[in-house]
């Protein structure tokens, strides 16, 4: 049962990894957006928030997502008069998204999809000798 419970730890860890990284990928496709006419709102940075989760049926924790949620710092401003979606002192919102933070996020939920995955592996490997173990005897 215990390497049961490896192999649903680590499909959690890859799952919530994977929804990680498509909101990474939302974050980064819309960095550079800006509102559709003055006075309106930009693209507002999303970020990933994530819970343990009781598995009863077998018996332990797993990683969910919680929910996604948006990040609350203030919009970057740029003086732009000429830009169709300027204020009327000429600045035009943009979206609260750091590329380079989004690619070191990126970097992370890569690294511990690779690891989950890695474990995924290396648990089913054991069972497979396990099952051959049993099976020459």
């Amino acid at each position: 049962m215990d390497l049961m419970n490896s192999l649903a730890a680590s499909a959690a860890g890859m799952k919530v990894q994977g929804t990680r990284l498509r909101v990474i990928a939302e974050n980064l496709a819309n960095a550079n957006s800006t509102a559709p006419s003055p006075g309106d709102l930009p693209y507002r940075r999303k970020v990933v928030l994530f819970q343990n989760a009781l598995d009863k049926e077998m018996q332990t924790d797993l990683v969910k997502v919680k929910k996604i949620d948006v990040d609350r710092s203030d919009f970057q401003r740029r003086w732009d008069p000429g830009h169709p979606s300027a204020d009327a002192d000429g600045y035009v919102l943009l979206p609260n998204v750091n590329s380079l933070v989004e690619s070191m996020d990126m970097r992370e939920a890569q690294r511990s999809y690779e690891a989950n995955l890695n474990t995924l592996d290396a648990t089913r490997q054991m069972i497979m000798r396990t099952v051959d173990l049993l099976r020459s005897n």
